[in-house]
């Protein structure tokens, strides 16, 4: 059976403001690497395999090292080394501290208490406070790492079908068969948790981190970032 708590934080409903977010597609789009399913479907597999590994890995690390004494700056500083835009750290951090927030109203926990006591705003990494309200919520570290993966890869298309008109029933079933990479990644992030967290794994979309850069400064959009 599926915990509950695991459905809720792979639902866009939450009101953390991931609905705002495009994941990097609105400026995909707008350079041109995304611009009809196929392509989508492109780029949802790199995201995937890059910044959804990361964040899953990190996420399950965080449900592993949950406890009275976790160092929480230690997990937020991994976090920050492996985001190298500065405005998506920022975008993180916003999400996190958002994230943050519906968590200690709706799985009240001390860790989560501990986690906000040790933030500053604008707030923890998203990966961080995800891995921490995971934690709370009681979930297991590979459930906490499938909500990220999941999240890497429904969130963009979610996006997509907006800026592009995309038909949503053929959104759907690209994220549905998309599953097996999504559990996938999920097992590989759950293992690597295990390990130091120096050697979590950190892919990097360098392309997409650059036009981040740039969608910052754009004056109209349609998405925070």
């Amino acid at each position: 059976m599926i915990p509950p708590a695991a459905l809720m934080l792979a639902d866009g409903r939450l009101p953390w403001g991931g609905h705002a977010h495009s994941g990097g597609v609105e400026a995909a789009v707008a350079r041109g690497w995304v611009h009809d399913l196929g392509s989508l479907a492109a780029f949802a597999r790199g995201r995937l395999a890059t910044a959804g590994l990361t964040e899953a890995a990190l996420v399950a690390a965080t449900v592993l090292r949950s406890s009275d004494s976790v160092s929480w700056e230690e997990l937020d500083a991994e976090a920050s080394a492996r985001i190298a835009s500065p405005a998506l750290r920022l975008v993180s951090r916003k999400l996190g501290g958002q994230l943050l927030r519906v968590a200690r109203t709706t799985w009240p926990d001390r860790r989560l208490d501990g986690l906000a006591a040790a933030s500053p705003p604008p707030g923890p990494h998203r990966a961080v406070a995800l891995g921490a309200t995971a934690a709370g919520a009681g979930l297991s570290p590979s459930e906490a790492a499938a909500c990220a993966a999941y999240d890497a890869v429904a969130g963009p298309c979610a996006a997509a079908v907006r800026l592009l008109g995309l038909d949503p029933f053929a959104v759907t079933r690209l994220v549905a068969e998309m599953g097996d990479q999504v559990a996938a990644v999920s097992g590989e992030a759950a293992q690597a948790a295990a390990g130091p967290l120096g050697d979590l794994p950190a892919p990097a979309a360098t392309l997409v981190e650059v036009a981040a850069e740039d969608h910052a400064r754009w004056e109209v959009r349609l998405f925070a970032s």
